[in-house]
């Protein structure tokens, strides 16, 4: 069986993954990720996978986040399934400067993105999924390893910051494969990739 990997990623309408105050400029995502449609989307998108790729940065966010919130019975259901989903799967990180990896079920990997994938497409175990990281995303997409995009797209025009999409990246056709429509107008998206 053929592992599926997917990018998962929330998108401004003026295609940017943060806005002009810089990476950590995102306080226009929450909106739109609270909502019951976009958390079910990430229960959708997540539980097949049995390998998270993420980034230094992703890494340290997610895992000084998500952890608690698998047993936060004040905590949405979808995000605590979500939760003791990411504490329970591998992670992969991508880092030069870690040099360990705390949270149950990580290591840092010792190869560039595509040829991790490479080498974990050779092996036993669900789909896998890269959360959010950029610039794993960039790279898995310049290789042509990523077989699905998730993207969350916000209904918000943040005039600035950094796109997922830069100019140079390979051109490649991807196919719709399911759109639904948030509490907050945002848009669920899942294309997969066209291959000839």
């Amino acid at each position: 069986m053929t592992r599926t990997v997917t990018a998962n990623i929330s998108l401004s309408l003026d295609g940017r993954v943060n806005g002009p105050g810089g990476e950590y400029d995102m306080s226009w995502i929450v909106p739109h990720a609270i909502t019951e449609g976009a958390r079910e989307h990430m229960v959708r998108v997540t539980q097949p996978a049995t390998t998270i790729l993420l980034g230094r940065k992703n890494y340290e966010g997610f895992g000084g986040y998500w952890p608690p919130v698998a047993e936060d019975e004040s905590a949405a259901p979808q995000d605590r399934l979500t939760a003791r989903w990411m504490n329970e799967t591998e992670k992969v990180v991508f880092s030069t400067t870690l040099t360990e990896a705390s949270w149950q079920n990580s290591r840092i990997a010792d190869a560039a993105p595509a040829e991790v994938v490479r080498q974990l497409r050779t092996e036993d175990g669900g789909d896998i999924i890269v959360l959010a990281s950029v610039s794993v995303i960039r790279a898995l997409l310049a290789a042509d390893e990523i077989d699905r995009l998730s993207l969350m797209l916000d209904p918000e025009l943040v005039g600035g910051g950094e796109r997922l999409f830069e100019d140079g990246m390979p051109a490649s056709s991807w196919k719709l494969a399911d759109c639904r429509r948030t509490e907050s107008d945002g848009l669920c998206l899942l294309y997969d990739r066209v291959r000839s």
